[in-house]
């Protein structure tokens, strides 16, 4: 059975020999010995309290062992699952969000602007704007159904004749009812070059 696949005990005399590719700082018991004691400890506390350090530190580099062999585990059981990175990124980004949904501050922070929203759509001025925009949007459709409408008829128009016709300069002159536009010299240029254009019979 492979190191990642067992259960580590914490207790045990063999703890912290699970993985050579794992590195630790190592801590320098020379440069904790020449740091001069606190006021007001014994010898023999300070003793107890750098064995205790000792044992505490050992502990954590069997943590951080025993954490690296289970994420190992971990990702080789998703690798015969055929989970992808992408799945477990999208859990943690799921989870992470729920997190933050559930936080004091994000709760917080959509109550007040709950309560603001209340305020400004409940007020004068935002009612003035969402009417104005309204008609506005109102008479934007409409003119814009109107012109929809009017390139609709003249496609159809232009359909219903022969293909060579429907792009004579009569026609043209005669689709455009503004007589600035038509006396313009853009107009006029437009009109001559569709005019020269010879279409296949």
């Amino acid at each position: 059975m492979d190191s990642a696949g067992q259960d580590i005990n914490l207790n045990s005399p063999n703890k912290g020999l699970l993985s050579d590719s794992m590195t630790d700082v190592p801590v320098d018991t020379a440069v904790a010995a020449q740091t001069p004691a606190v006021e007001g400890l014994t010898e023999a506390e300070e003793e107890e309290l750098r064995a205790e350090l000792a044992k505490v530190e050992e502990e954590i580099v069997t943590l951080r062992q025993v954490l690296a062999a289970k994420e190992r585990h971990c990702a080789e059981l998703k690798r015969k699952l055929g989970l992808s990175a992408l799945e477990g990124l999208k859990q943690n980004l799921s989870r992470s969000w729920h997190d933050v949904q559930v936080s004091n501050a994000y709760v917080k922070t959509s109550e007040k602007l709950g309560e603001w929203n209340e305020k400004v759509t409940q007020s004068d001025l935002y009612k003035k704007t969402q009417e104005t925009l309204s008609q506005a949007g109102q008479k934007t459709s409409a003119a814009l159904s109107t012109v929809g409408s009017a390139i609709s008829r003249k496609l159809g128009d232009m359909r219903a004749r022969p293909f060579s016709h429907s792009f004579s300069s009569s026609s043209i002159r005669h689709s455009i009812s503004m007589p600035a536009m038509r006396n313009s010299a853009t107009f006029k240029s437009f009109e001559d070059r569709v005019g020269n254009i010879k279409f296949p019979q």
